[in-house]
């Protein structure tokens, strides 16, 4: 049996990993973690998740809880993150990572953090986006540099950073492919008159509205064609169960930094 924290367990993403963990035969939930001062603090969090009481009272004390767990799953904010963190590597326990929004020193640090212990850490835990990420290093690599590259993204009106980790994530994985700087050709949004639009360049675009759980699409375009791979979540679901995958997988995993693409190719 897989015992598993949740961090940020009263959000859109800790309510739907309570559920999903509750549907499973060979996990359990064992602690269930918010900030301090946050008004369900005290409470059932299988009743805040909406399915009943489960006897795992919601706190804010990851210390408390994690002697008893197996795996940490960690959906809060990039500044809890990265305390969190350092909690699970005093314990050597193992820990799902699927915050987004680090800055630069922040993401420094969770990866030095992240490979002293079991890690998977992605900023989408969607099975079928990291396919898709998979599928994007193929069509780069035959494609070459005959192809405009386009990101576009989009999601709900409450998420804060932008564009999202997983654009980020898709334009990295074809510039790297194609041996580009995204630092240096990336452009995020046009405004005014830019001129033609540079061979090498790769735009990222981002909307924002309604409860949108997360489309992305990479265009390559050249004269003549098109392709484009397209990716949908019509809910949080589709991330939690990633990440709950990812959790059954990191608890016999070695010691490092893994993403989701080691979970479904390196069973």
């Amino acid at each position: 049996m897989v015992r598993a924290v949740i961090t940020g367990v009263c959000g859109r993403m800790g309510r739907c990993l309570t559920r999903g963990i509750a549907q499973q035969t060979d996990m359990e939930l064992v602690g269930a973690i918010q900030y301090p001062s946050h008004p369900h603090v005290g409470n059932d969090a299988g009743v805040v998740a909406g399915i009943g009481n489960i006897g795992v009272t919601i706190t804010d004390e990851l210390d408390g809880v994690l002697q008893n767990a197996d795996v940490v799953i960690e959906f809060s904010k990039p500044e809890a993150a990265v305390g969190y963190l350092q909690q699970v590597v005093n314990t050597d326990k193992a820990i799902v990572i699927g915050t987004t929004g680090f800055d630069s020193d922040e993401l420094a640090t969770v990866k030095e953090l992240a490979s002293q212990i079991r890690c998977v850490m992605a900023p989408n835990m969607s099975l079928g986006v990291n396919v898709a990420i998979q599928a994007l290093e193929l069509i780069a690599k035959a494609l070459g540099d005959d192809y405009n590259i386009e990101v576009i993204e989009a999601h709900h009106n409450r998420k804060v950073d932008s564009p999202s980790g997983t654009a980020l994530r898709l334009a990295e994985t074809v510039a790297t492919v194609l041996e580009r700087d995204l630092d240096e050709v990336g452009v995020y949004g046009r405004q005014g008159i830019v001129g033609a639009r540079p061979k090498k360049q790769i735009g990222i675009h981002t909307m924002r509205g309604g409860d949108i759980a997360g489309d992305h699409t990479v265009l390559f375009a050249t004269e003549g064609e098109q392709l484009s791979v397209v990716h949908r979540a019509h809910s949080p679901e589709a991330f939690a169960k990633g990440a709950i995958r990812a959790a059954r997988w990191v608890v016999n995993a070695p010691k490092g930094l893994s993403d989701v693409s080691e979970v479904l190719f390196h069973p």
